[in-house]
């Protein structure tokens, strides 16, 4: 096996059974990186400086293609159904096989990283892949060991991915031709069959989503997290496309991090160390420290380009709506180094209603900030995915659903600890739609919506009156500073109010059909929050 870049003096692929390979590159630089994916003929160099790759036949997550293996350890522990799918034992062991005559004699990127900026929680990771840009995507969303650190590493999970493999689902035991599959007993995570990157940093989620919780007693959070010049911490939960990374990255707070996190009892820590965000329409007065981070180091996936130039065309969804960047976490400014916080003061719930129903921003109970964190809502909008021809509903408990190997009455649980431990204020914010649902309404201004946080965390909305909603019960706020009053309740922005009162009679049925899966394990505080909805015939 030839060797090229830094590695511990033992370091080697032959314990997960890797042998016979080609040349295997060891932490090669991003710039290393980078002139083999263009020399490979699978990426170009943006005028900005990044690498534009194209991830193939998947463009986003196939969570009907993700696996755990269902072993002593996981069988009662898992959540096991639609989301957390067994695999058995003897299926991945042969798939492995298949893999690793499939890498006999070809090239491989491995890569020495690791999760968590708590060392009393640091998970090491060792990260093969087929593709260049596949390892510089984990060099940017893990944790980066110093030079003397990768003398002594010593992995704890392995990552084999391989894009170009292809399983065969009859002899297999898979849906089809990809896969993303997690061993807990053997450490490993096994990824064919898609190029898509995500699956890479998202599988490691869905690993400290089980050990956290599961055996240290952390809560593993789907957030991202910020702190403010006099120290205090804020969480944002949301599911993809409702403003995590982007109402995170402010020039008045500092970046713990975008989308992982864990909340231990001395506060909050970053499980990566870089940025996945979406850039679709992306500008540099919209989020401009997004746009100044795609530089040279910083990953473009499936972007389009202005005609006959190297520039991106943010705009451009040709190829996906799901266009992304991936950075480390470095071409931010304004971080926290290392990525850690202390106890949150303020956790906001970022939907994005494509209905127009909720309230821009509203203060919740304990009751029902344990209702919401359950529910996990936001909407699709027409467009986004195919037969999606107007807004649907999308339900994914604690804000993360598809990467909770665990029941998420566990998740719950542990946050709602926490939030009574700690007196936190819980806030909803709806990054949607006003004055009407999608293709009525607008979507609610960014610079409302970071007005409305900015004063939730200075505290200016703490001696104002409230109204709650009538249907939802939520505490909207009378007045805010630097945003419209008419807007603070949606039923106002409506000109037909009766549509208002059933479009918010359908969202509040669909609520309460959710949660019925929940129900039984829920307090009475919760099921008080749910929304009082008249049938709709």
């Amino acid at each position: 096996m030839n060797n090229y870049g830094k590695r511990a003096e033992n370091a080697s692929l032959e314990s997960i059974g890797l042998t016979n390979l080609g040349n295997c590159f060891w932490n090669l630089t991003p710039s290393e990186l980078v002139e083999d994916a263009i020399v490979n003929g699978e990426g170009i160099l943006t005028d900005t400086g990044a690498l534009a790759i194209e991830t193939g036949e998947f463009t986003g997550r196939s969570p009907q293609d993700r696996f755990i293996v269902c072993d002593a350890k996981t069988e009662e522990a898992v959540w096991w159904g639609d989301i957390n799918k067994k695999f058995e034992a003897d299926k991945f062991a042969a798939l492995y096989n298949r893999m690793k005559a499939y890498l006999n004699g070809r090239d491989l990127y491995v890569r020495d990283a690791y999760a968590c900026a708590d060392d009393d929680y640091r998970l090491n990771i060792r990260v093969a892949t087929e593709k260049p840009w596949s390892n510089m995507f984990a060099n940017n969303m893990f944790l980066r060991p110093t030079d003397e650190e990768i003398k002594n590493f010593t992995p704890e999970w392995h990552i084999v991915c391989a894009p170009d493999f292809m399983a065969v689902p009859e002899i297999d035991g898979t849906r089809q031709h990809n896969f993303a599959i997690i061993n807990f007993t053997e450490k490993m995570i096994i990824i064919g069959g898609t190029g898509y990157t995500g699956e890479i940093k998202k599988g490691i989620f869905s690993v400290l989503n089980f050990v956290l919780p599961h055996e240290k007693n952390v809560l593993s959070m789907h957030c991202s997290a910020n702190v403010g010049k006099e120290g205090d911490t804020a969480v944002f939960f949301g599911l993809s496309g409702t403003g995590k990374t982007t109402l995170s990255s402010d020039e008045n707070r500092r970046l713990i991090g975008d989308d992982e996190h864990g909340w231990s009892e001395n506060g909050i820590f970053n499980f990566e160390g870089g940025c996945y965000a979406k850039t679709i329409d992306l500008s540099a007065e919209k989020e401009p420290q997004i746009y100044k981070a795609i530089k040279f180091g910083a990953i473009l996936e499936n972007i389009g380009f202005k005609d006959g130039s190297s520039t991106p065309d943010y705009s451009n969804s040709d190829i996906t709506q799901n266009t992304r960047v991936s950075y480390p976490i470095h071409h931010i400014d304004n971080i926290m180094v290392p990525s850690k916080g202390g106890i949150p003061k303020n956790i906001f719930f970022l939907t994005a209603d494509a209905f127009g129903v909720l309230p821009p921003i509203s203060k919740l109970t304990p009751g029902q900030a344990m209702y919401h964190f359950i529910s996990g809502y936001t909407a699709k909008v027409a467009g986004t995915e195919a037969g999606v021809t107007e807004p649907q509903t999308v339900f994914s408990a604690c804000f993360g659903a598809p990467f909770l190997p665990l029941h998420p009455t566990k998740y719950a649980e542990m946050l709602g600890k926490k939030m009574e431990e700690n007196d936190v204020n819980v806030w909803l914010v709806n990054t949607g739609w006003s004055g009407g649902e999608y293709g009525v309404g607008e979507r609610i201004s960014l610079k409302f919506t970071r007005a409305m946080i900015t004063s939730a965390l200075e505290g200016k909305l703490n001696d104002v009156d409230y109204t709650n909603h009538e249907i939802f019960g939520l505490a909207m706020p009378s007045e805010c500073p630097n945003v419209p009053t008419d807007i603070l309740n949606p039923k106002n922005t409506w000109e037909d109010k009766n549509g208002y009162d059933e479009k918010a009679n359908h969202l509040a049925n669909q609520f309460n059909k959710n949660f019925e899966q929940f129900a039984d394990n829920a307090s009475e505080d919760i099921l008080a929050a749910a929304p009082t909805a008249k049938a709709i015939v």
